[in-house]
């Protein structure tokens, strides 16, 4: 049986996405991990939960540049950002952008 995989537009995939960037990233790493009060392999286990999702998307709706950066470094546009967090949000704990 073959399984369904996750569209490319997820907005939980796109939320993965940010966040492997934003971890490997010199400038925004260390300062999510300082905001989030975890350290490097707090967030490797944790990376997946949704709340963790919703923090990071969070992050990257209150910091434009950052937002604009990650954007670009994983090819989607900040609107698809901004909807990945708006989907993401209401239904798991986060804000509703």
């Amino acid at each position: 049986m073959l399984r369904d995989r996750p569209s490319p537009t997820d907005p939980a995939v796109l939320a993965l996405q940010a966040l492997a960037h934003v971890a490997g990233d010199d400038a925004m790493g260390p300062r999510f991990l300082a905001l989030t009060g975890m350290d490097a392999d707090a967030l490797r286990a944790k990376a997946g939960k949704p709340e963790t999702l919703i923090a990071l998307l969070d992050y990257l709706m209150a910091n434009e540049h950052d937002l604009v950066a990650t954007a670009e470094a994983i090819g989607v546009t900040p609107e698809q950002l901004a909807m990945a967090a708006r989907k993401l949000g209401p239904d798991m704990g986060g804000n509703d952008w």
